[in-house]
C-alpha cells in the first residue's frame, strides 16, 4: 500500500472509530475527501493536496475558537496553506537562482557554463601538483599524519589512536608538515 493510501485509510479509520474532539474536527473529517479533491484540482498534485489537507488538520488542532462558517474556514485555511507553500517554493527557487548566478561563470552566449575558466583550471592543476609533490616529500610519519588529518578528516586524537602515538606528536607532525608546505608556496 502506498503512503498516500495508508494516510487515507488511517483517517477513515479515525473517522469511523473515534469520536471527534471538537465540532470543527468533525466537519473536517466529513469534508476531508472533498478538500483533497478541491486542492488536487488547484495544485494538480494529489500528493500536494494530501499534504495541504494534513496541514489543515494540524492547524485545527491548535485552533481554540469555532468560526461562524466552519466549512468556509476549512477552505480558507487550506488556501492559506497552499499559498504559504507556493511562497516557500518560490523563495527557494529565487535563492537557488541567486546562488547559481553568483557562483557560475557566464558562457559566451550569456548562459552559465559548468566548466571553469581554462586558465583557472590549468593554474589549479599546477597548484595541486605542487602540493602533491610537497606532501610526497614529507617524512613518512609526518605524511601519514597529514593525510589522515587533512585528507581523511580524522581529528588529532583519532590520528594519535590509529598511529599509536601521542596527541602532542600528532600536533608536532602537523606543524612540521604545514611549515614545509608553506615553504613550497610561490
Amino acid at each position: 500500500m502506498t503512503p498516500l493510501g495508508a494516510a487515507r485509510n488511517s483517517v477513515e479509520q479515525l473517522a469511523d472509530s473515534e469520536v471527534p474532539s471538537s465540532p470543527l474536527v468533525a466537519i473536517y473529517l466529513s469534508k476531508r475527501a472533498e478538500l483533497v479533491r478541491f486542492f488536487t484540482a488547484r495544485t494538480s498534485s494529489p500528493t500536494e493536496a494530501e499534504d495541504i489537507v494534513q496541514e489543515i488538520y494540524l492547524k485545527l488542532a491548535q485552533t481554540q475558537d469555532a468560526p461562524d462558517n466552519p466549512a468556509a474556514f476549512l477552505y480558507r485555511l487550506g488556501s492559506n496553506v497552499m499559498i504559504d507553500r507556493a511562497r516557500t517554493r518560490r523563495r527557494g527557487a529565487n535563492r537557488d537562482d541567486a546562488y547559481y548566478q553568483t557562483f557560475r561563470r557566464h558562457g559566451q552566449d550569456g548562459g552559465a557554463a559548468d566548466a571553469p575558466d581554462p586558465d583557472a583550471a590549468i593554474d589549479a592543476r599546477r597548484a595541486l601538483a605542487r602540493v602533491m609533490h610537497a606532501v610526497a616529500a614529507l617524512p613518512p610519519q609526518c605524511r601519514r599524519v597529514f593525510v589522515m588529518h587533512k585528507v581523511d578528516g580524522l581529528s588529532y586524537a583519532e590520528v594519535a589512536t590509529v598511529l599509536q602515538i601521542s596527541r602532542s606528536a600528532v600536533e608536532k607532525h602537523m606543524i612540521n608538515a604545514l611549515k614545509r608546505l608553506a615553504e613550497q608556496r610561490p
